[in-house]
């Protein structure tokens, strides 16, 4: 496996690797005595399992029409041939609200492993590299964004050395999502 950097001119060939997966069990999100004593996380195994697929909402191809992607970092991970995993770093980029106006934040605005290769390490060393080019510009924290209907992405986050730091259960009721809840995990650089 190779990483590599690429420019927005080549996330056609990102947007390739599906970034779909089946959503089996999510986190229901439980405050305790309505949320003065906190709040609980239970997994919970769904019987009716589904397909989510982030592209459907918002395309690679479509972030350059949206952002001044000048200060993003996009990586592709390839099998020597093909492209198998990507990930996307987010600096200093004015209408990202997750950016908050920080110059010492990054968020992970996407990773992806192609499902063939998931599982093996590939979506590690793309979270390494954005955490290394994060560190690179001075920043403090990486923040990646994932929903509770994505379990393995918040284990995997944990197991990164994230930190949940904030859960909003309203964050998608506006698109139609409201079955989602938002978890915004934090990585210390």
């Amino acid at each position: 496996m190779e990483i590599i950097d690429i420019g927005p001119d080549s996330l056609e060939s990102y947007a390739s690797i599906p970034i779909a997966f089946t959503v089996r069990y999510i986190y229901e999100v439980e405050p305790v005595e309505k949320g003065l004593s906190g709040i609980r996380l239970h997994e919970v195994y769904l019987d009716q399992p589904y397909e989510k697929d982030y592209d459907r909402h918002e395309s690679p191809p479509d972030w350059s029409k949206q952002f001044d992607v000048s200060n993003w970092r996009f990586f592709l991970a390839t099998d020597g041939v093909h492209p198998v995993g990507g990930a996307t770093v987010a600096y200093e980029t004015p209408g990202v609200k997750m950016l908050s106006g920080r110059r010492d934040l990054t968020v992970l605005w996407d990773i992806r492993v192609h499902p063939e290769y998931r599982g093996s390490g590939i979506g590690t060393a793309l979270f390494r590299r954005a955490e290394g080019w994060s560190r690179e510009r001075g920043c403090r924290w990486m923040k990646v964004e994932t929903q509770n209907i994505n379990v393995p992405a918040c284990k995997f986050y944990a197991k990164m050395g994230g930190t949940l730091g904030e859960i909003d259960v309203q964050a998608y009721v506006k698109d139609g999502l409201g079955h989602e809840t938002m978890l915004v995990w934090y990585l210390g650089l």
